[in-house]
């Protein structure tokens, strides 16, 4: 993939969005991201001299598209819908803003849609509906736009919102709370470190051009872990690396949640064909994540 090419990143303010611009200013590419006047820009301030900005609530989305000649866009801005957030507002983060998206590229000739999914089934929350309605919308215009899905397992890296599993149990250990209230643990996942989340978008990027008009890879090691080993290994990681907390975890302590998934399935195969693989072991993954965080 040439160098000169030019990619619409949305979300570039959040987790993966801010790791995919840094990993994309490091190859070199020219990038032109979406973002709101208000959003919190932390954890991208010092490369935003890099990238040219549009402010969507000011600006209209299609003036990205006119202004600049757009070869990609890689779409990971999207809602969880938590804190009691409107169905409304999930659907139109995860939904209609990516059809907005979709219709400018559409009309602009943008090559290629890189979308961000998720394993989860589509009928788990108002989250993973949307998103796999989206999914949907795109299999059906993929005849005039390549679309490449990422549906990617447990992500976790320094950086990442304080409202997610890993950064607040981190939280809690670092304020040395007396406990925390788990669940048994017994669910099984498959947790990623967020470099390798980034190579697997680099890499289909790079060999976006010998790819189908449509194609979905799961982004995960392929090995799953429990949330009780995880969370266990964490803790011993953090003690290691900072200093004994009287933390103690009290797994059990809270119910599953309704529908909770027990397992997911992930079959990284056809990412591994193309030459991917999962390069940060879980131990190393977590001491970065710690010392970074």
């Amino acid at each position: 993939m040439e160098k000169n090419k030019t990619i619409l990143l949305t979300g570039a303010t959040g987790f993966l969005g801010s790791h995919l611009l840094e990993g994309l200013l490091e190859k070199g590419y020219k990038v032109v991201i979406l973002k709101r006047s208000t959003s919190n820009i932390w954890r991208i301030k010092h490369l935003l001299n890099q990238v040219k900005s549009y402010d969507v609530d000011v600006q209209p989305l299609e003036l990205a598209f006119e202004q600049q000649r757009i070869d990609a866009v890689m779409h990971t801005a999207c809602h969880y819908g938590r804190n009691d957030d409107s169905i409304y507002q999930v659907v139109e983060t995860n939904l209609m803003f990516g059809l907005r998206i979709l219709d400018a590229g559409l009309k602009f000739n943008t090559t290629t849609f890189f979308n961000t999914d998720t394993l989860l089934h589509k009928h788990l929350n108002v989250y993973s509906l949307s998103k796999n309605q989206f999914v949907e919308w795109l299999k059906q215009q993929s005849d005039k736009i390549q679309v490449i899905t990422l549906k990617l397992e447990h992500m976790y890296g320094p950086g990442d919102d304080i409202t997610k599993f890993v950064p607040w149990v981190l939280s809690q250990l670092k304020s040395n709370s007396p406990e925390i209230k788990l669940t048994v643990g017994e669910q099984q996942r498959d947790f990623i470190y967020i470099d390798d989340v980034i190579s697997a978008f680099m890499l289909l990027f790079e060999k976006s051009e010998a790819l189908p008009d449509f194609s979905e890879f799961d982004v995960g090691t392929g090995t799953l872990t429990s949330v009780r080993d995880f969370i266990e290994n964490l803790k011993v990681t953090y003690e290691k690396e900072i200093g004994t907390v009287r933390t103690q975890l009290n797994f059990g302590a809270i119910p599953y949640r309704d529908g909770e998934m027990m397992t997911v399935e992930v079959n990284n195969e056809k990412l591994k064909i193309l030459g991917w693989q999962a390069k940060t072991l879980l131990d190393h993954g977590l001491r970065k994540t710690i010392k970074n965080n």
